[in-house]
């Protein structure tokens, strides 16, 4: 049985995987009533686990060192309860070639290598070189599906990284190459960035660890 997890922790744990994030954005991570999210970010603020800042008109809520190891706290009571340690650590070590793949093709993306120059700016002028990024990032998206679903059935929380990175593909390849890493959108790059980031949370580790 999936196991679903408590407003408390979903809270904590959107401002984990979001890394900075403002209320509103904190509540629709996990689907979660606005006002039950601000009244638990403050009772976390107070805790000393989570800080209020801002910096040019922009505000938002980040976890501090102890509100990290609360969280991996949580986190780790929940797995154990669910009973899907195993589970989760076969996911990820499916996933962490699938990342190399995704930061590659972000990269891409982003450079391509011309007269020379490895590191030139990609201006996106050869429709080629695009579309095979695209391509690439397709192949991830199809074997995410399958990964989503088995990490789903351990913890609801694991829900709907695929069909968010699917939408985004899909307004990349109508030609808003926004979607493809950048982080004010739901881009590819940014769901991708926070499933990495809640599987080593639940999972105890960092990103430079194998499980």
């Amino acid at each position: 049985m999936t196991t679903k997890s408590p407003a408390e922790l979903l809270v904590l744990h959107a401002v984990r995987v979001s890394g900075f994030a403002d209320t509103p954005v904190l509540a629709r991570r996990y689907g979660l009533d606005a006002a039950e999210t601000k009244q638990w970010l403050h009772d976390a603020e107070a805790r000393g686990w989570v800080e209020y800042s801002s910096f040019a008109g922009t505000g938002g809520w980040s976890l501090t060192e102890r509100g990290r190891a609360e969280n991996e706290r949580l986190l780790a009571a929940e797995l154990d309860r669910a009973g899907g340690a195993d589970e989760v650590r076969a996911v990820y070590r499916v996933f962490l070639p699938l990342n190399a793949m995704l930061q590659q093709a972000c990269t891409d993306w982003q450079l391509r290598p011309s007269g020379g120059d490895r590191l030139a700016v990609n201006d996106h002028s050869d429709p080629v070189w695009d579309a095979g990024v695209l391509h690439e990032l397709a192949t991830v998206g199809r074997a995410l599906k399958p990964l989503a679903e088995r990490l789903g059935q351990v913890l609801a929380r694991f829900h709907g990284y695929d069909t968010r990175f699917h939408a985004a593909l899909a307004r990349a390849e109508a030609g808003d190459g926004a979607w493809v890493d950048r982080t004010e959108v739901d881009s590819c790059h940014k769901v991708w960035f926070e499933l990495h980031e809640d599987l080593i949370a639940t999972l105890g580790l960092d990103r430079n660890t194998h499980p």
